[in-house]
């Protein structure tokens, strides 16, 4: 793979970031129960002052989501709802600055504050034995988070499509990318950004492989341009491509999935996903053929059915 295209999709698509009907892309074979609980949706005050947006769906042992860069909670639409029909309690926020959470004037925007507001949700919600979910930049908050605050509360974690562990080129990571190609990413973004989001649409979802359709192409990019300030993207970008988690990475001792495509532009299975499974003693990678880097849309069927095998052995 180019270079160039990696940046492209970096810049765009490692960011991450579903609807049309939530329940299509599951097993309509399924057992649904209907007694799934929805909670009135409240917002979680961060130790700073922010309000972090949540939903809370269904009972039983807890699944929180994770967001990519420039999406929020609407991403995981095609996991959550279904898995709270299978007696799980899904929920999932909007990171500050992203959909409904506020977007705090002194910022925040780095590893420790937002593993610092992960902590304020699980806590205040009074989360125990939860899992935590994560795809892409969002893997970085809850790496962040098991090595900065105690993981009494955490029995797991799902790593999917993860930028982990470390995305820059240096001296002793010569397989990561240039500074100053990260640097024209984001001036190019800043430059149009509805321009580069949409472009970055058919490798984020790994299309036309990995079909997708129109519609569903466009509520991802109005999603990334009309929710998140460019600011956000632009700071969060430069975190989410130059923090170095190897170190931390080793410190992980709950059982840890990963989950990867072997077609992701945005974060190549080689440099992220592999290495990534080798620092986390004990983890399990299964790697999705053909995926690219959106699969909880592409591939929603057999990524719920394998969060929901995790979560219930």
């Amino acid at each position: 793979m180019r270079r160039r295209e990696l940046l492209k999709s970096l810049a765009v698509g490692a960011a991450a970031a579903d609807l049309a009907a939530v329940y299509s892309a599951h097993d309509p074979g399924a057992k649904q129960h209907s007694d799934v609980k929805i909670r009135p949706t409240r917002f979680v005050e961060t130790r700073d002052g922010a309000s972090l947006f949540f939903t809370d769906w269904g009972a039983g042992k807890p699944l929180l989501f994770l967001a990519p860069w420039a999406l929020n909670s609407e991403w995981w639409e095609h996991q959550a709802p279904y898995l709270a029909g299978q007696r799980l309690r899904c929920i999932s926020y909007d990171r500050r600055g992203h959909g409904r959470s506020a977007c705090p004037p002194q910022g925040g925007y780095d590893f420790d504050t937002l593993a610092d507001d992960l902590a304020a949700v699980i806590e205040q919600l009074n989360l125990r034995d939860v899992i935590l979910v994560a795809q892409s930049m969002g893997c970085g908050e809850a790496v962040r988070y098991l090595s900065r605050h105690r993981a009494s509360r955490v029995s797991g974690a799902v790593l999917i499509s993860t930028i982990t562990p470390f995305i820059l080129k240096t001296p002793d990571n010569p397989d990561g990318v240039d500074r100053s190609i990260l640097e024209k990413a984001r001036a190019a973004l800043a430059k149009d950004r509805p321009h580069q989001v949409a472009a970055a649409a058919p490798a984020f979802f790994g299309s036309p492989k990995n079909p997708v359709s129109t519609e569903m192409i466009e509520w991802w990019t109005r999603m990334i341009v009309d929710r998140v300030s460019l600011k956000t993207l632009l700071d969060l970008h430069r975190i989410f491509t130059e923090t170095d988690f190897r170190a931390e990475l080793g410190m992980i001792r709950v059982p840890t999935l990963l989950i990867h495509g072997d077609s992701d532009q945005a974060t190549p299975l080689e440099i992220t996903g592999r290495k990534t499974a080798r620092l986390i003693q004990g983890s399990e990678l299964k790697v999705y053929e053909g995926a690219a880097h959106g699969l909880p849309v592409t591939h929603a069927e057999r990524l719920n059915a394998d969060l929901l095998a995790f979560a219930t052995k």
